[in-house]
């Protein structure tokens, strides 16, 4: 019920339509383990139709090695960018919800209360 109740406060969206024209031809998903670091691969996965990334991984000085384009962002609320400087705004946050306090999370969020 409390799921169902946070779910009606988001606002009715599908997809971005940039995103949604795409055929997702060629994706690459970018882990924060730093296994790219001294690569220099950035170049190679800006060519990728789709970037997902996952949790908090910085991109800003390490473009170089993990590239700078970002489509969609999954992290759970705890690895969640905290300065809005963090979320570009051509790319999709995705919250990974899964424990309790990641629903209190979602609920400040969308009622813009204090955790």
């Amino acid at each position: 019920d409390r799921l169902k109740d946070l779910l009606e406060l988001l606002p009715e969206h599908d997809l971005p339509e940039d995103l949604k024209s795409k055929h997702c031809k060629r994706c690459v998903v970018v882990g924060s383990g730093g296994i790219l670091h001294g690569l220099e691969l950035g170049h190679l996965l800006n060519q990728f139709d789709i970037v997902i990334r996952l949790n908090d991984a910085p991109v800003q000085g390490y473009t170089d090695h993990v590239g700078n384009k970002t489509t969609i962002r999954m992290t759970y609320p705890e690895g969640a960018p905290v300065s809005e400087h963090e979320y570009p705004p051509a790319s999709l946050f995705v919250a990974v919800l899964f424990k309790r306090v990641d629903f209190s999370w979602l609920q400040a969020m969308l009622k813009n209360e204090t955790l």
